[in-house]
């Protein structure tokens, strides 16, 4: 067969197995096997009233299959057998008409291919002519470029191959389409199963009873104490850091007072970032010069032993000026009853979730640790508990949840070995080990807010985390 033969033969092949499909297979869709078909233009015996006959089969002269088909009357139900057939007529036809698109955008890119074969076939009958007119000279020449041109043509085989494997892609498309209308329904069936709202509200129900039960767990009993992380590295070898356990969560302000006397400037850093960088915010003057390193920060003001004396001071950052001011009855200055290591550390203020404290020893109390609460606004002594503990044989302390930890962080292996509380007046000896890391601890205070210790190591600011034991308090609980 001779090219543009071969070309022709691959349509008018193609377009036969359409019209074959067609005339065969579209009589059975609509239950009419039984009918004769014929490519004349008449059919004997019909009656409309039957339902749907086809009438012709045949092919225009463009290879294309015409089909006549006879329609029953208008006045049938139109949900009768025969509607329903229409319907999956209808239906049917639309996806073969996809499947058949397919095919006939695959028969076009191949048609390409055919073109050109044509012209690589003409130029091999041009090759054999000029071998034949000159075979000695040209023999091996020629014959390389044939094999060439040969080796051109193998991707006919692939298309061959593609042409077997397009009935099997038309079954894996419908496979593959009924198995996403199920995983569908499937989904949708699920998503239609649950009450949103009711999950939302579920959701909000959980969110108050964790919120409740975090209230019950404010306080606790000290188990470990994990740490040190080192913040920063400044200051003189004593001193005292602190952020304001009552400030909101976006409110992270920082205060440095380095030394232990003949000092009134505090330092302010709007986070713990600009902390350890350096960049200062502002800084305050204070009227007074402090003396100890044992302040805290509360609600706002700044709470401070005035130097060479037993008087407490409060300080409103926010105003700028003394607030308050009282002396605290009986309490030793001065280096009368300090902690072990000095620095004037004579009363140590300081707070917990019960609110502020004051820790310090009289004469009447033979030099041992008293605690005191304090009035937050007046300073005034609200109630007090006398310890057997001697404070000058103390290392630094801090208050958790009402009780009193003693610890001997001037020593390298520091740890906490008594505790008292002012919730049952009764003390005991605890065994805590912590790292003092950098062998000197003057400064050593909880943040309830954090749930971590601020210590001021040897000149290095440093946190300590703490473990603590809770015992959820139930509606009984006074």
């Amino acid at each position: 067969m001779s090219p543009p033969l071969l070309k022709l033969g691959a349509v008018l092949s193609t377009m036969a197995m359409i019209s074959n499909w067609m005339s065969q297979t579209l009589p059975s869709l609509v239950g009419l096997n039984t009918t004769r078909l014929s490519t004349s233009d008449t059919l004997t015996q019909i009656s409309p009233k039957e339902g749907w006959q086809v009438y012709s089969s045949a092919q225009d002269p463009d290879g294309r299959c015409i089909c006549t088909v006879v329609a029953p009357e208008q006045n049938l139900c139109s949900r009768d057998a025969k509607s329903r057939q229409l319907r999956q007529l209808l239906e049917k036809v639309q996806n073969m008409s996809q499947s058949i698109e397919v095919l006939n955008l695959r028969t076009q890119r191949d048609f390409q291919y055919v073109l050109k074969m044509e012209t690589q076939m003409k130029g091999l009958k041009a090759k054999f002519r000029q071998i034949e007119d000159d075979r000695k000279t040209l023999m091996t020449k020629h014959f390389q470029e044939l094999k060439e041109k040969m080796d051109e043509l193998l991707p006919l085989i692939p298309v061959l191959e593609q042409y077997k494997m397009d009935a099997k892609l038309i079954t894996q498309f419908k496979e593959e389409i009924r198995n996403l209308s199920a995983v569908l329904t499937g989904i949708q069936e699920e998503i239609g199963a649950y009450d949103y709202e009711e999950l939302h509200q579920r959701v909000l129900s959980l969110e108050t009873r964790l919120r409740d039960c975090m209230k019950k767990l404010t306080c606790g009993k000290l188990m470990k104490i994990t740490g040190p992380i080192t913040v920063k590295t400044s200051g003189t070898r004593f001193g005292a850091w602190m952020t304001d356990p009552l400030a909101s969560e976006k409110n992270n302000r920082v205060w440095y007072m380095d030394s232990y006397t003949n000092n009134k400037i505090v330092r302010e850093y709007k986070s713990i970032t600009d902390f350890v960088s350096g960049a200062e915010s502002r800084t305050y003057n204070l009227p007074f010069k402090w003396a100890g390193t044992n302040h805290v920060v509360y609600n706002g003001s700044l709470y401070f032993n005035k130097y060479q004396s037993n008087i407490i001071i409060k300080y409103s950052f926010d105003a700028g000026r003394v607030l308050a001011q009282r002396s605290l009855e009986y309490a030793g200055f001065h280096n009368v009853y300090p902690y072990t290591w000095g620095g004037f550390s004579d009363i140590d203020l300081m707070a917990d979730e019960i609110g502020l404290w004051a820790v310090y020893a009289t004469n009447q109390n033979a030099g041992n640790i008293v605690i005191s609460q304090l009035n937050q606004d007046t300073l005034e002594v609200m109630k007090s508990w006398s310890t057997g503990y001697p404070k000058r044989s103390a290392g630094e302390s801090f208050m958790i949840c009402g009780t009193l930890y003693v610890t001997n962080s001037h020593l390298t292996g520091a740890k906490v070995y008594y505790s008292y509380s002012t919730k049952t007046s009764t003390y005991e000896y605890t065994d805590i080990p912590f790292h003092n890391q950098y062998f000197h601890i003057s400064m050593l205070d909880y943040n309830a807010r954090d749930r971590a210790l601020y210590a001021w190591n040897n000149g290095h600011q440093v946190l300590f985390n703490v473990t603590l034991f809770h015992i959820i308090k139930t509606e009984d609980d006074t």
